[in-house]
C-alpha cells in the first residue's frame, strides 16, 4: 500500500512535538576528497529540523573544515518542510536538514529537490535513501521496546509490536502520541499493514490503557522509576541515558524480521532545486556522509551512522540483524492522515 504525499498541513506543525568528536579526515567514505575551491567563501542557508544543540557542534565542525559559512535556521521538521512548501521555488534555503524521512519525502513530491550525485547516493545502503535520489540519509534511528529490567527479561517480550495489543500488558506501558518519531512509526504501520490494521493496533494499545507522556525522555523515565513495565521510544534514548546512568535498570528490545517495529528511520539532507549556493549545498552533503560527520553521530548522539566502515556504538545490534520493513521512507511523508487517525481514536 502506498499511501499519498500530500503537502505537510499546518495541522502537522501544530500537532509534532519539537523533538562532538574533533574533525577527522573524512578518508574514502566521502563522495570528494577535498572541499571545492568554488564553493568555499559562501554563506550556505540550512533549514535545519534537528536542533541546534544537536547539530550546531557538527555544523561548525563542517565550515572549519571547508571555509564555507553556515547560516542555519532551527525548527521542528515539519515547521521546515511546511515553510520550505510555502515558499516554493523562492526559498532561501539551499538545504533541508531533516530528522524524518518522511518531511524529505513530502518537499521532494512537490518537485523542490535536486538529484543527487550517483556517488553521494552510493554511500548509503538503498533502505537509507530516497528511490529517486532526491535525499541521502545520514543517521539511523531505531524503533525500540525499552523496558524495566528488574521487572521482565528480554525472553517476557514478544517477537512482535503487533502483540501488545494482548490485554496481558494492560497498564504496563507507556508512549509518547504527540512525538513526531512515533508518528512516523503509525504512518509506517499504516503502509506496511494497511489503514485498518493500523486502527485496529492502535484501538487495541489504547484499550490496554498506556501512560501518556510528552515525550520519548519523559517515557524512559517512567521504565527506569518501574511506574510502567515498557515503553515505544526510539533507540538512542536509552543509550545517551545509560552513558550518563550506567546502573539504570532499562534495555532496548529490538524487534526485526520485518515487523513494523523494527523500523530505523533516517535524519537526511537534501539540496533544494533551487538552491542559490549549490556547490556549498553538495559540500554539505558530502560532510554529513565523511567519516567525521558519521563518527559524530555514533559517539555523541548514539544513533546509527549510515556509511559502511563506520561502526555504531558497540552496545547497539548492526543495522544488518534488525531487518528493517520493506518500506520506502519516503513514503512517510502522510503525516496528516497519521493525525486524523490518532484524532478520531482520541490518542491525540
Amino acid at each position: 500500500m502506498r499511501l499519498r504525499s500530500p503537502l505537510i498541513a499546518p495541522l502537522a506543525v501544530a500537532a509534532i512535538a519539537l523533538a562532538a568528536c574533533s574533525p577527522a579526515d573524512p578518508g574514502s567514505s566521502t563522495a570528494s576528497d577535498a572541499p571545492d575551491a568554488s564553493a568555499q567563501g559562501q554563506t550556505l542557508t540550512v533549514y535545519s529540523g534537528r536542533s541546534e544543540e544537536l547539530v550546531g557542534p557538527l555544523l561548525k565542525q563542517f565550515t572549519d573544515a571547508t571555509g564555507i559559512e553556515v547560516e542555519a535556521r532551527y525548527g521542528d521538521t515539519a515547521e521546515m518542510a511546511n515553510l520550505i512548501l510555502t515558499e516554493g521555488e523562492n526559498s532561501p534555503a539551499d538545504v533541508f536538514f531533516a530528522q524524518d524521512a518522511g518531511a524529505l519525502g513530502a518537499v521532494a513530491a512537490a518537485g523542490l529537490l535536486a538529484e543527487l550525485p550517483t556517488e553521494v547516493l552510493d554511500l548509503v545502503d538503498e533502505r537509507f535513501r530516497s528511490p529517486d535520489g532526491e535525499w541521502v540519509g545520514v543517521s539511523g534511528r531505531a524503533r525500540v521496546v525499552v523496558y524495566n529490567t528488574e521487572a521482565l527479561t528480554e525472553t517476557d517480550l514478544p517477537d512482535s509490536i503487533l502483540d501488545f495489543t494482548d490485554p496481558a500488558w494492560s497498564g504496563r506501558m507507556g508512549w509518547a502520541p504527540t512525538n513526531g518519531s512515533f508518528q512516523s512509526f503509525v504512518t509506517a504501520l499504516r503502509v506496511i499493514e494497511g489503514e485498518d490494521a493500523a486502527r485496529a493496533w492502535l484501538e487495541g494499545i489504547q484499550a490496554n490503557e498506556p501512560s501518556v507522556y510528552e515525550g520519548n525522555n519523559q517515557a524512559l523515565d517512567a521504565v527506569i522509576a518501574g511506574e510502567i513495565d515498557v515503553a515505544f521510544i526510539n533507540h538512542y534514548y536509552l543509550m545517551q541515558r545509560l552513558a550518563e546512568e550506567p546502573d539504570a535498570p532499562a534495555a532496548n528490545h529490538f524487534l526485526t524480521d520485518g515487523d513494523p517495529g523494527a523500523l530505523v528511520n533516517v535524519a537526511g539532507a537534501g539540496i533544494l532545486a533551487s538552491a542559490a549556493h549549490a556547490d556549498a549545498a553538495r559540500e554539505l552533503v558530502d560532510y554529513l556522509l565523511s567519516g567525521a560527520a558519521q563518527e559524530y553521530f555514533a559517539t555523541e548522539t548514539k544513533e546509527y551512522p549510515l556509511v559502511e566502515g563506520v561502526e555504531p556504538d558497540a552496545e547497539l545490534p548492526p543495522l544488518a540483524e534488525i531487518g528493517t520493513p520493506d518500506i520506502d521512507l519516503s513514503d512517510l511523508a502522510d503525516l496528516e492522515g497519521t493525525l486524523e487517525l490518532l484524532q478520531e481514536i482520541g490518542i491525540l
